[in-house]
């Protein structure tokens, strides 16, 4: 469709001036002139310049995943956080006013689909190192706080002169963060409190579910099961 060819174009156009220009140059008249439309044009497909703002962040998040989609799992889900982690920053570094706009534009209740689909992708990762009772804290804990250093991360780099923007500065910051959130496995780990704490970490409740409670366990039953997988944990570690 017509329509459908416009937006694209001008989709294009705005991401090309938004490279060049920075967000200061991404007025609607001057993305509607390098498109090649008139203004009004402009405004009946994005309705306004917020508007165009979230959909050209839109297409950020879309290119940033299509990495992501490709992303090959492993059998060890904290060397996959590893590889998102460099992902995730050498998109930023490669793609800097895209990067800005995606993230340091951010408007509450605006966020594109793309952006959640995201942090989906990041869940899924959390949520098997949680199935192997690697994770120290909550997946939503976790997600937030890898959420937060990446983002900060790459923002602090954008802030330097270009020249100057590396990311092996910041690598250790990843590993200062994966290392704090996840268990390592050690060769005389106990089987035992190893099972424990992985069921202990598949039963841990969410701010919206107790899976125990919900397989039918009184909340006192929940709470009595988690005490003693976590004293099991506790007593076969000590005896390693």
């Amino acid at each position: 469709m017509a329509s459908d060819d416009q937006r694209e174009r001008i989709l294009s156009e705005a991401v090309k001036l938004l490279a060049t220009a920075g967000p200061s140059g991404l007025s609607t008249r001057a993305v509607a002139a390098a498109a090649g439309v008139q203004t009004p044009t402009l405004y009946r497909l994005f309705a306004d310049k917020d508007g165009l703002l979230d959909a050209v962040a839109t297409f950020g998040f879309e290119s940033y995943l299509a990495e992501k989609r490709a992303f090959e799992p492993s059998a060890d889900p904290v060397d996959d956080l590893r590889r998102g982690w460099d992902v995730h920053v050498a998109f930023g570094l490669a793609n800097p006013a895209l990067y800005l706009l995606m993230y340091g534009n951010v408007r509450p209740g605006r966020q594109p689909e793309a952006a959640a689909e995201n942090r989906a992708i990041l869940r899924g990762m959390l949520e098997r190192a949680n199935a192997q009772g690697r994770l120290r804290v909550s997946v939503e804990e976790a997600a937030v706080a890898i959420e937060a250093s990446t983002t900060g991360a790459v923002l602090l780099l954008l802030a330097q002169p270009e020249e100057t923007r590396d990311i092996e500065v910041i690598r250790p910051l990843g590993d200062l963060v994966l290392d704090a959130l996840i268990d390592q496995p050690t060769p005389e780990s106990s089987p035992i409190a190893d099972r424990a704490q992985a069921l202990l970490g598949i039963i841990t409740p969410t701010e919206d579910a107790d899976p125990v409670t919900e397989a039918g366990f009184s909340v006192s039953e929940a709470g009595l099961l988690r005490e003693w997988l976590a004293r099991l944990k506790e007593a076969s570690a000590s005896d390693r």
